[in-house]
């Protein structure tokens, strides 16, 4: 079975319109906000460069972690929330809410597309952030020059 090939476009899209609209009361914090930008900024980075792999791996990570962090969020704020709009506004806060809360039903969904446009682009199965060829390559003992490692200062 053949997986469908969704738009790059259309997640963004409608992860835009939802956090929008989730963002019509000031019931969730800056860092929602921001964070849920942020991510988004990310995928329009990721539209703009359609060869650049890193781009796509850098909004499906930003998803990921967007999903954790939402969560946190609904877990501190709802609740109070829920409270305070109880009276005045209490049916733009539940469309809020309801918008927020698709949005992150959503996010699982997305970064499986993502992912899918992750390895279309060339990208590995297996995520290596290559930390060990990271480091200084004058402190490795099979270097010509070892003096470094016995030089005080």
């Amino acid at each position: 079975m053949e997986i469908p090939a969704i738009n790059l476009k259309a997640i963004l899209l409608v992860h835009w319109i939802l956090t929008v609209w989730a963002c019509l009361l000031s019931w969730l914090p800056a860092s929602y906000v921001l964070g849920n930008f942020s991510v988004l900024a990310v995928g329009v980075w990721a539209i703009a460069q359609r060869d650049s792999i890193d781009a796509v791996l850098l909004f499906l990570i930003g998803l990921a972690v967007t999903i954790l962090t939402d969560i946190v969020h609904f877990g501190i704020y709802y609740a109070a929330a829920e409270l305070l709009y109880e009276r005045s506004t209490r049916d733009l806060f539940r469309f809020s809410g309801g918008m927020a809360i698709l949005s992150l039903l959503l996010k699982p969904v997305s970064c499986f597309f993502v992912y899918q446009m992750y390895r279309e682009r060339g990208g590995e199965y297996n995520v290596n952030f290559d930390l060990e060829t990271s480091m200084d390559s004058r402190c490795t003992t099979d270097s010509a020059d070892s003096t470094l490692l016995g030089r005080r200062y």
